[in-house]
This record gives structure tokens, sequence and C-alpha cells, in this order.
């Protein structure tokens, strides 16, 4: 089932050429990267990393909205290492990710909480909901 739209709060623009080994720029300027494959000795990043990147900092701002519900003041510590594996099987490319969180200071059963909470809401959980394997993890 595709989720549609109502209100569209922001489009990220990027111009990428030369696949795995080129170069992406974002429209306004602020994302200027050097491409390059996993495991190379290219000198750029790859989709991988930046997916990681993007999902962490997604899942820490979904973490704090479930945490200012929670009325839960969260530690400046807060960090989500993320992992996301590029491998095959029968089906070709997959990928599977594992999202690491650090919540010192905070208890058990109420960091789980949070991190439940984050994963129903953050966006790239939902995108790969069903479609990747991913493990959560507290750390």
């Amino acid at each position: 089932m595709t989720t549609q739209i109502d209100k569209v709060l922001y489009t990220g623009k990027t111009h990428t050429t030369g696949g795995r080994n080129g170069s992406s720029q974002s429209s306004d300027g602020r994302l200027d990267i050097k491409l390059s494959s996993p495991g190379s000795s290219g000198a750029g990043t790859n989709p991988e990393q930046l997916f990681a990147a993007g999902w962490s900092a997604c899942f820490i701002g979904a973490i704090g909205s479930a945490a200012a519900g929670m009325k839960i003041k969260l530690p400046a510590e807060l960090a989500v290492d993320t992992e996301v594996d590029l491998g095959q099987n029968d089906g070709g490319y997959q990928l599977q990710a594992r999202l690491n969180v650090s919540l010192p200071g905070i208890d058990p059963v109420i960091a789980r909480e949070l991190v439940e909470a984050a994963h129903q809401t953050c966006p790239y959980s939902k995108a790969t909901r069903g479609n990747i394997g991913v493990t959560i993890n507290l750390v």
C-alpha cells in the first residue's frame, strides 16, 4: 500500500552523475560530494553511508518527538550509529540495517519505548518497513 502525502513540507533535490563513481550536488549548493563504490579506494562516500547518515539524523529527531510526548529529557550524548549492509541474494542486490541507539542515563525500559515509538514515526523507518531487514539495538 502506498501512502500519499497530503502536504509536502520539504523537497530535497540533487543532481547526480556517474553513479557510484560520480558526484552529487544539491539544488541549494549545500551538498557537493564525490561518490565511490563501497570498499574501493575512491575519495568519495557511497549511497549506503549517505542513507545511514540520513536515517540516523531522522531517527534522532523521532526519538526527540517521542521523548517530548512522554515528558522525558534526553541526554546530550544521545547517538545513533547506523550500519547499512549492501549484499546479494537470489533476488539480486539487497540492503539490511542495524540502528545502534545510545541513550545514556535513560532507564532501559523507557529507552526501548522511545526507540519503538521513533521506529513507528521516523519516515526512513516507515519507508524501509517490510522491505529490508532492520534491527534496533540499545547500546
